[in-house]
């Protein structure tokens, strides 16, 4: 059995877990989340307490009892209080446009590239190199944030591209002119 299934969650107030057929739902003051279960797996909702059970020991069941409990409780973080991702970009001439649904990248590329903002994500330009992602979906708000840093990674010489707020990139010396 793994030791984050074993591990029994605390629901914050105003935050409500229900089980139905397979499935599991999480609604809170931000929103509501629904994740299905795998088979084998029983989440139990007791006293404001939520426990996730393998009914059976075969690898499966051992695989997914600690990742039913993790997602569990993002849902729960992100139900009450969310998860934000801030992404910065470095280079001359590189910013973040944002204008209704759509955020515009100029990151170096012969046209910017526009990127469709998906439902049950919020994004704040802070400045012209500054944007911070918003959701109660953990999974969501990690997959768009990593699209965008996909366009244009850092690269370890000059440092130009688009990271996570305190990412730190390793940097490479250049050539050296021969003495």
């Amino acid at each position: 059995m793994s030791r984050i299934g074993k591990r029994i969650l605390k629901l914050p107030e105003n935050v409500n877990v229900a089980v139905s057929d397979n499935k599991v739902e999480v609604s809170g003051p931000k929103g509501s989340l629904t994740l299905d279960l795998v088979k084998n797996i029983e989440v139990i909702v007791k006293d404001n307490e939520v426990s996730v059970n393998a009914l059976c020991n075969d690898k499966k069941t051992n695989e997914m009892h600690g990742t039913i409990n993790a997602l569990i409780n993002n849902m729960i973080i992100g139900v009450s209080t969310g998860f934000k991702k801030g992404l910065e970009i470095i280079g001359v001439g590189y910013r973040f446009t944002v204008q209704g649904n759509t955020l515009t990248i100029n990151a170096g590329y012969s046209h910017p590239v526009k990127l469709e903002i998906p439902d049950g994500i919020k994004v704040t330009s802070i400045s012209n190199t500054e944007i911070e992602l918003e959701g109660i979906d953990k999974i969501l708000v990690g997959k768009f944030a990593s699209n965008i840093r996909d366009i244009r990674p850092p690269e370890p010489y000059k440092g130009k591209g688009i990271r996570y707020k305190g990412e730190t990139i390793r940097r490479k010396i250049g050539k050296k002119a021969a003495k």
